[in-house]
């Protein structure tokens, strides 16, 4: 079992530590206070409304000051030394989560307004997180052990469990934005947590089309089970699969490099999974990075998003978690931009076909783990089992 302390930063902000199921000995947190002198946290930014859409759009500011690229030595995710005094006060951890410094939404929580129109403004309330790999500065995801990523997904579970019961929030999104060309602007490996006070637009479409093929099945089947359903009987765009989960390229997908990961099970989010399942979604999800990294001499930039149920009644019984793992890369010196049409009209074309993509990426040949003797036993994955 994932070992979890929670703290407080200087200036109030919540951590936590997961330390690994491996862990000899619950950690102390008396003996390393954050001693930094932190100016007091602001109030939310602003959400303004969008009468053309009908959608929320957060406006922040107060981010134009976050850290971007610092060097190595003064990394705020690092462990804390002397010289430099992180956002971790310990001077080791394995995986943590914080309260980001320079949130988009939040720190107080609560509902966005009723019946707004042309001119709504209201406060970002939510909650943004930092969720920090490894206390290793370099490396990435896929470098971690089968131990370490089956932490992370217990951070990533426990976080949605407790922030989806924060009031006022209706969607939990943990994504990790990964490489330059992506856009990030701290090079340790990490990713985030977005509590919403409202549904994303996103969210807010796949999730009328679930609900819509659910009603006229009679709440009988889920519009994501049949379409895993489906790519698995076809096989041509499969990349793989286990005992719980099943990765495939969509039929339509957008992305030059666009994978899907599908529990075999409905259930609305990672909260949900059961330890096995979760010890599973550890070793397939390595495998999936390891794959993608794989297909060229360098390393694949990256949108790695889990769609999780909305906390909605209308919404969420016809919802069902999956991962979206897209990145832009065409070629190995080449990008996909969003240009006219598909960052004007959000009408994407694809610059390759989602057969050829799943081809290569079943044929990689996939790295090794490292080694961890205290992992558990992986589960055997089938590659390409309907190609």
């Amino acid at each position: 079992m994932t070992h979890i302390t929670s703290t407080h930063l200087a200036d109030g902000r919540e951590l936590l530590y997961f330390d690994d199921a491996a862990s000899a000995r619950p950690r102390s947190v008396e003996t390393t206070p954050d001693r930094r002198d932190l100016p007091a946290r602001g109030e939310p930014g602003e959400v303004r409304f969008d009468a053309l859409t009908g959608e929320w759009v957060a406006v922040a500011a107060h981010r134009q000051t976050r850290t971007h690229l610092p060097p190595a030595d003064q990394c705020p995710i690092c462990p804390t030394t002397a010289a430099n005094p992180s956002e971790i006060p310990a001077p080791d951890y394995d995986v943590v989560v914080f309260e980001n410094r320079f949130p988009s939404l939040g720190p107080a929580v609560g509902p966005v307004p009723d019946r707004p129109g042309w001119g709504t403004t209201g406060s970002a309330f939510g909650r943004c997180e930092v969720v920090t790999f490894t206390p290793q500065h370099t490396g990435s995801f896929s470098g971690l052990t089968e131990t370490r990523a089956r932490t992370v997904v217990e951070a990533w579970a426990h976080r949605t469990a407790a922030l989806s019961a924060l009031p006022g929030i209706k969607q939990v999104f943990p994504f990790e934005n990964r490489g330059a060309d992506i856009g990030v602007t701290l090079h340790h490996p990490h990713g985030q947590i977005y509590a919403y006070p409202y549904v994303t637009p996103r969210a807010a479409v796949m999730g009328a089309a679930a609900r819509k093929f659910y009603d006229a099945a009679d709440g009988t089947q889920t519009l994501t089970g049949s379409l895993l359903k489906a790519e698995r009987e076809d096989g041509s765009r499969m990349v793989m699969e286990s005992d719980s989960f099943s990765a495939y390229v969509p039929f339509a997908a957008r992305w030059p490099l666009e994978i899907h990961l599908v529990p075999h099970r409905q259930v609305p989010d990672l909260a949900a999974l059961s330890g096995e399942e979760k010890d599973e979604l550890a070793h397939v999800y390595l495998d999936l990075l390891k794959r993608l990294d794989a297909l060229y001499p360098t390393p694949t930039p990256y949108i790695s998003a889990w769609h999780q149920a909305p906390v909605d009644d209308v919404l969420r019984p016809a919802s069902y978690l999956h991962l979206q793992l897209t990145s832009p890369r065409r070629a190995a010196d080449k990008l996909k931009f969003l240009a006219g049409s598909e960052a004007a009209m959000g009408a994407f074309i694809n610059d390759t076909t989602p057969e050829l993509v799943a081809e290569r990426l079943r044929a990689v040949t996939v790295p090794a783990s490292p080694a961890d003797e205290l992992a558990p036993s992986a589960p055997a994955l089938i590659e390409g089992a309907h190609a």
